[in-house]
């Protein structure tokens, strides 16, 4: 389960599985690790939810997120070769807008998980209880159809459901993978086969590469405002 910080993973997982993570109530993401939600069961199948810090989260920078998403990932794997039957994306669609911040961790996303693994991704988008119908859709129809958001996502396999914070939807949701064929994440192949570091994955390449741009540009516009002092 991945997505920003605060929107609404710890409160989908902890309403299907019956678990208590800690839901965040201040600004301060509560996701200091990747952690498990309880084993429950649906369509006979025994399901575990794994959550992870948002990109955006409020104590570790993105670089680290990303470290410690990806080194689950690849122990995961190399200890059980168990690859996961599906992810979850979560997007509010309270949000007024999806920036560029948003939209740069949304394609780190995409790329930690490759394309072949979009066919298991379920983009889902919640909170639809803060805005009005009309509103919503209209957030919604840019979401799916613009190539600056999930249009791309989708064309390649993604699919796209609402949260309503109901069992009803929640299970919903997890219908559509539960019975997937389980794929491995891109991320793996690339550390485990590939013998790559993480800043030679796509994800970190990418992540890293915005990250030094930020800095450099950062650097500029300090060094500007000296020299008009």
């Amino acid at each position: 389960v991945m997505g920003p910080t605060g929107s609404g993973k710890y409160s989908f997982i902890n309403l299907i599985s019956g678990s208590n993570l800690r839901v965040g109530e201040d600004l301060k993401s509560c996701t200091k690790a990747v952690e498990t939600s309880s084993t429950f069961e649906l369509d006979g199948q025994r399901v575990v939810l794994v959550d992870t810090p948002g990109f955006d989260d409020t104590t570790k920078s993105d670089a680290d997120v990303l470290r410690l998403v990806s080194h689950y990932l690849v122990t995961s794997w190399v200890s059980s070769k168990r690859p996961f039957a599906g992810i979850l994306y979560f997007h509010r669609i309270s949000d007024f807008r999806m920036g560029g911040i948003s939209r740069r961790n949304f394609q780190v996303f995409r790329e930690l998980c490759g394309d072949t693994t979009l066919a298991n991704v379920v983009i889902v988008t919640n909170m639809w209880g803060e805005v009005t119908p009309a509103l919503g859709n209209k957030r919604e129809q840019q979401l799916v159809a613009d190539d600056m958001f999930f249009a791309p996502a989708i064309a390649a396999g993604a699919k796209h459901l609402r949260h309503h914070d109901t069992i009803e939807s929640a299970e919903a949701i997890l219908h559509q993978i539960v019975h997937n064929t389980p794929l491995t994440f891109k991320i793996q192949e690339e550390i485990v086969d590939g013998k790559n570091n993480l800043n030679q994955t796509a994800a970190g390449g990418m992540l890293f590469s915005d990250l030094q741009a930020m800095e450099e540009r950062h650097r500029r516009e300090k060094e500007e405002m000296q020299l008009q002092m």
